[in-house]
């Protein structure tokens, strides 16, 4: 059991770096231009995606935590493969459609009962003074970061494969897609305490642990839906930006593999950059660089544009890897996989509306506007959640059972 829970913390990683593997995605809207869809319609199947994974991320997470992590990880694992196989006949908006909900149920399994999981590993590891990993708190920007460099490499992959041309990245996509499958079969359960109440009364705890827990849990579970909500914009936009602004299709990957490092190296060093600035410093630094990435991009030109959607990326591996650390070191493990769910089904059910009508903007006023659009609508909405949190850090410890000193938040 105990060589087979240090085999947990690797298998999660390899399968965090092949979900997050999408030789499709630095491509995709070209993909669905290709086949005539509208970008108001690329953003409605994302809006489906969104409304899929809304209806069944918390159910999921809740599963993930009643049922086990490990049995919400492989089913998920298994409709995600169906997803991209489907890529193989998908040539209309209704089958991206199809494709897309298939994924969203897949990825509403894993969201969350990957996290939890690694984290009941490491902990459980910890406590029985075994070692096998780097520890609860670094274990998840470690996977963060290997997801992100898993999209960078996706990225240059895509670049090359369109030497041939867009239908060897699908090939690809759909057969790489079984591979995390195979290995969530070596995954074991970590032990954990079982809740023994009812259902009704666990719904109750969970939305205590959210909003009436302590201060910062709150804030920073609104400070990870509001900077999730802006990457997820900003995500669908890059492409057709730098189809704007005249780059070649060919240098696509490229730039997405150098967007998603960024975020990679960001993550993994969030806690250095920490320590060196500061808790406080750090959270009004991640606050303002989006805010200078959108600017930047909308009065930038050609690839002087390009290069600010940097100050984005960075922002974006911090925020990650400092949120969710700091939220998950003070939530109970009974409901950790639930609560990270119903994070990013935050997120995603405001993207079900909204999704669409950035879409819109886009056709209708062009990249200009619609980024400019996003800075007078986050300027206050990251003010928001930043000064609380800047006001209120470090007032209260955090209560989780990790053994090691927490960094972060």
């Amino acid at each position: 059991m105990k060589r087979s829970l240090k085999n947990n913390i690797s298998t999660i990683y390899l399968m965090g770096f092949l979900h997050s593997f999408m030789v499709v995605i630095p491509v995709f809207v070209p993909l669905l231009q290709g086949y005539g869809l509208s970008m108001a319609e690329v953003l409605k199947t994302q809006a489906a995606f969104a409304f899929t994974i809304a209806m069944f991320e918390v159910p999921s997470g809740y599963i993930a935590d009643v049922w086990g992590r490990r049995n919400a990880v492989l089913i998920g694992s298994a409709l995600n493969a169906i997803g991209f196989f489907s890529l193989l006949w998908a040539d209309t908006f209704v089958d991206f459609l199809v494709y897309e909900m298939i994924l969203g149920m897949g990825f509403s399994l894993i969201s969350g009962a990957d996290l939890a999981l690694l984290y009941d590993t490491e902990i459980y590891l910890q406590s029985k003074g075994i070692g096998g990993g780097a520890g609860a708190s670094r274990s998840l920007s470690r996977l963060i970061a290997i997801e992100a460099a898993a999209s960078g490499i996706a990225g240059v992959i895509a670049s090359v494969l369109l030497i041939w041309s867009l239908d060897w990245i699908v090939w690809v996509q759909a057969f790489t897609g079984f591979l995390p499958l195979f290995l969530g079969l070596a995954l074991v359960e970590a032990p954990r305490p079982k809740s023994k109440v009812g259902h009704r009364e666990n719904a109750r705890h969970i939305v205590e642990l959210l909003l009436f827990s302590s201060p910062i849990v709150c804030w920073t579970a609104f400070a990870i839906s509001v900077f999730g909500l802006l990457s997820v914009y900003v995500f669908w936009i890059y492409q057709k930006y730098w189809e704007v602004q005249g780059i070649g299709l060919e240098n696509f990957g490229y730039i997405w593999a150098a967007f998603a490092l960024t975020v990679s190296v960001a993550a993994r060093y969030s806690a250095a950059m920490e320590h060196k600035l500061g808790s406080r410093n750090l959270l009004i630094l991640i606050a303002c660089l989006p805010l200078i990435g959108l600017l930047g991009m909308a009065f930038g030109s050609g690839w002087t544009g390009v290069m600010f959607g940097f100050a984005i990326q960075i922002s974006r591996g911090v925020s990650l890897s400092l949120f969710y650390e700091a939220l998950n070191r003070r939530v109970p493990g009974d409901f950790r996989a639930t609560i990270n769910s119903l994070l990013s089904l935050g997120v995603r059910a405001i993207f079900i509306v909204t999704g669409p009508l950035l879409g819109f903007a886009l056709d209708i006023h062009g990249v200009t506007t619609t980024l400019l659009g996003l800075v007078v609508l986050f300027t206050p909405l990251l003010a928001m959640v930043t000064v609380p949190l800047v006001i209120k850090i470090r007032r209260e410890e955090p209560v989780e059972d990790v053994i090691s000193p927490a960094t972060a938040v």
